[in-house]
């Protein structure tokens, strides 16, 4: 073994304090975890997507057709090699002193530049159908992933009493449901790692990739560590409003305003309830205090309640959208679409607020109109009314002069 693999897999780094890999050796059963398990979930993620691939056209579009979906009709720019140039490799939103330089480069109106950088981004924008199929794919597997989970793991000891996670902790074998279930998840987190250059970018990006990655590691880690029962707990947490969430978009994109808002809210109160309540108090106090009874802080307790607590602060800013948007239905009487759901810095309400600009502008110029007109009559009537007065003052005065 080289000097790299002899420190990366150091005992002190994965296993608490008297504990050894040779003890993990020691599990009876047919199964044991090993870390070379792990390789498993990367051509599970390239199958995951050709069959991503093969669903969303031989299923989801139809569906989406069948649903009433419907796709905005997108205006094509007309050709121009500065602005496009510009467009694919600097900026795809132009600020003021770079449109002033395109526009002398191009020989068009300062309108003109505007109006084919707001075209060409609707150009790129995906589709409600786009949208719908990537929702349904998620749909799938989420509420798959969580009706076997939730039945692989109904009848274990530790749903019901997380202390069992660490009852003869290490030697714990692992079922191959559950070994099934790691990969599979694992897998499936991969794929979407891979395909986040061509999926439907959000408003939350970042922190969807912050997610991902600390998912990923968690994962491994937890499978490496053998607390594969404490994983277990957190897909299936995860699982259980994640369907909830990509239903609720199926109906928005189709436009059944009423069926999304009643999933939505479905979805928020689970979310709720398993993001803020469930998973601190039970999954994240069992890792981190009841898992204390059993061993030693080391360095792999304090990585992996680290990628807990990501995962906790990525939960708090969602929830935070999420009451935000109750808080409008509440008060303002109607329900926004999902803030997570918006795509590259909310494309409709940019066009909304492009259409608002455009309406101020031109009830601006025609403010102006009317106040430059209202001037003009001014001046006219003050002319007419000196000219009038110096014809009454010449007719008083022509009698004197006779």
């Amino acid at each position: 073994m080289d000097p790299i693999s002899q420190w990366l897999w150091k005992q002190e780094y994965w296993l608490p304090p008297g504990i050894v890999w040779d003890d993990l050796d020691e599990i009876e059963g047919s199964r044991r975890p090993l870390p070379r398990d792990l390789l498993l979930a990367l051509p599970l993620a390239v199958g995951f997507i050709t069959l991503r691939y093969a669903f969303e056209r031989r299923v989801a579009f139809p569906l989406s057709r069948v649903l009433g979906v419907k796709d905005q009709v997108r205006l094509k720019v007309a050709p121009a090699p500065h602005l496009e140039a510009f467009y694919t490799k600097n900026s795809r939103q132009p600020t003021q002193n770079e449109i002033t330089s395109l526009v002398n480069q191009s020989n068009l109106t300062r309108r003109q530049v505007e109006t084919w950088f707001r075209n060409r981004r609707n150009q790129d924008r995906p589709s409600n159908s786009k949208k719908f199929c990537e929702a349904s794919w998620r749909f799938v597997f989420y509420l798959i992933a969580f009706a076997a989970g939730f039945a692989s793991l109904i009848n274990t000891p530790w749903f019901w009493e997380q202390s069992e996670c660490w009852r003869g902790y290490p030697q714990q074998p692992v079922q191959d449901v559950h070994y099934w279930y790691y990969m599979l998840e694992l897998g499936f987190y991969w794929s979407l790692l891979l395909c986040v250059s061509v999926d439907v970018k959000r408003k939350d990006f970042k922190e969807q990739i912050v997610h991902h990655f600390a998912t990923i590691f968690l994962l491994g880690f937890s499978y490496c560590s053998n607390y594969i029962r404490v994983g277990t707990l957190v897909m299936l947490v995860h699982d259980s409003s994640d369907f909830l969430l990509e239903s609720a978009k199926m109906f928005n994109y189709a436009g059944w305003k009423k069926t999304c808002d009643s999933l939505f809210v479905i979805f928020a109160a689970v979310f709720l309830v398993t993001r803020l309540i469930v998973f601190p108090s039970k999954i994240i106090y069992t890792t981190l205090v009841l898992s204390m009874e059993v061993f030693e802080p080391f360095m792999g307790y304090y990585f992996f309640n680290a990628l807990l607590l990501v995962l906790q602060a990525l939960h708090i800013y969602w929830a935070y959208l999420i009451l935000r948007m109750i808080y409008k239905f509440l008060f303002l009487g109607k329900l926004d679409k999902d803030e997570r759901s918006d795509v590259e810095s909310d494309p409709e309400e940019e066009e909304e607020n492009e259409e608002e600009e455009e309406k101020d502008q031109s009830s601006w110029r025609k403010r102006n109109v009317v106040r430059d007109s209202r001037l003009a009559m001014l001046s006219s009537s003050c002319v007419l009314n000196n000219l009038t007065n110096q014809k009454e003052h010449a007719n008083r005065r022509l009698p004197k002069a006779r």
